[in-house]
């Protein structure tokens, strides 16, 4: 299992629906199986996720986050990893707001 704790991500794509942008700083921390992390930047001024870790390193999580128009968005995200060759964490997202139109997107984080 590729353990996340204590690592930075930040986006290097994101479909046009999306808020994240490589403004946002996501602050991973992870206990057992547990993903949590907290993040800010850009148009978002503060969220959280919660997850589940799979053994090959994907996640299943849900989000909320409030926007810079003071709305409160919320989400289901899975994320599938991919090592690069620095040896950082890439990971490939395919999300859907749960909130606001319930449209998908697709995103790319890397560690930082």
């Amino acid at each position: 299992m590729i353990n996340y704790n204590n690592k930075i991500f930040k986006p290097v794509s994101n479909s046009e629906n999306g808020e994240t942008s490589s403004e946002t700083a996501f602050h991973y921390k992870q206990e057992g199986n547990i993903l949590t992390s907290e993040y800010s930047g850009g148009k978002i001024k503060k969220g959280h996720l919660v997850g589940l870790v799979d053994e090959e390193g994907n996640i299943e999580m849900r989000y909320h986050q409030i926007n810079e128009k003071g709305e409160l968005m919320t989400g289901i995200c899975t994320s599938k990893p991919e090592i690069v060759e620095n040896g950082k964490i890439r990971l490939h997202e395919t999300w859907q707001w749960t909130s606001g139109d319930l449209s998908k997107g697709n995103s790319v984080i890397e560690e930082q």
